[in-house]
């Protein structure tokens, strides 16, 4: 039976908020391997977004899951548990650690961004994207950087690091920025598309993937620098290393054989569901980097 993607949010919501401290972090040795798990139960649970195309969003009325995020896991798990189910649950930025932590989710494969305070939560494959922090705003407005969204109403979705930079941007400004929080991407570009805000900040990937499956996509452009790159990576429990292995394993042979830039090349610039529109975002020299070198490197490293 197919689960409503809102229906799976509120239930990974409360999953997440009915766990304690002491359930996520099990005693040394008392837990069973994310394999011992997945091959126990006959399948493996997948977090994924309903809206942050092209890394991870859902599909029509069938509810279909997809994005470039969402096959790396795919490609994963067929290798490592070939045998098991696939199960897609609907998380949101917010909720995605503690599911990793209790065991809900066996891999997290929406687009969350690795760095030291997360680590100490959960463990990060090898880098599968590098991102840049930008905004969107609509096509009419007089906004072209950064620099002038001192005294604006700006949107970021919540749980998201975009929150953190628009703060630290407003203390270099010396000027308030009202940040209004949507509970998730789908929110935070509707209350932009509304007008209720000037911009909308969060990764430049998601940006276009949202501006592609908006009714008008002429209506919106991405301006202004980068307020931050960030590594992107699929996420697991930190108690497993023998799991993390074998995913990071597995993309690395992607990395090796050349299949992971296709599989990148398919998701950002040729043309992808539901409009057929292509991103147009080529692969990057900062990725083309992590991936001559794979590593897991948080983000505080990364910017050294």
């Amino acid at each position: 039976m197919a689960f409503s993607p809102r229906r799976t949010v509120i239930v990974a919501t409360v999953a997440a908020l009915a766990c304690t401290a002491g359930a996520w972090a099990q005693p040394s040795g008392a837990a069973q391997t994310t394999l011992e798990k997945i091959e126990a139960s006959g399948k493996a649970v997948l977090g994924v977004r309903e809206s942050s195309p092209p890394m991870a969003y859902a599909l029509g009325a069938n509810e279909k899951y997809l994005g470039y995020h969402v096959e790396l896991c795919e490609r994963v798990l067929r290798q490592i548990a070939p045998a098991a189910k696939l199960e897609y649950m609907a998380v949101t930025a917010q909720n995605t650690l503690p599911l990793v932590r209790n065991g809900t989710l066996d891999i997290g494969c929406g687009p969350t961004t690795n760095n030291q305070a997360r680590q100490q939560q959960v463990a990060f494959a090898v880098t599968t994207y590098v991102s840049e922090v930008r905004m969107a705003v609509r096509a009419d407005s007089d906004i072209a950087s950064v620099d002038q969204l001192g005294g604006r109403t700006v949107a970021a979705s919540t749980g998201t690091t975009a929150v953190q930079m628009l703060r630290k941007l407003e203390r270099t400004l010396g000027a308030p920025i009202t940040v209004l929080l949507g509970k998730d991407h789908a929110e935070s570009f509707l209350l932009l598309e509304s007008g209720r805000v000037d911009a909308f900040v969060l990764d430049d990937n998601l940006l276009a993937g949202m501006i592609a499956s908006a009714k008008n996509p002429g209506h919106f452009r991405i301006v202004g620098q980068a307020l931050g790159s960030e590594p992107i990576a699929l996420l697991m429990r930190k108690d497993d290393p023998a799991f993390k292995a074998a995913v990071d394993g597995v993309l690395i042979r992607l990395m090796q054989s050349g299949e992971l830039e296709k599989i990148y090349a398919k998701w950002f610039v040729a043309p992808i569901p539901p409009k057929n529109l292509s991103l147009n975002l080529p692969m990057g020299s900062t990725l083309r980097a992590s991936i001559a070198s794979p590593n897991d490197k948080p983000l505080e490293t990364f910017l050294k």
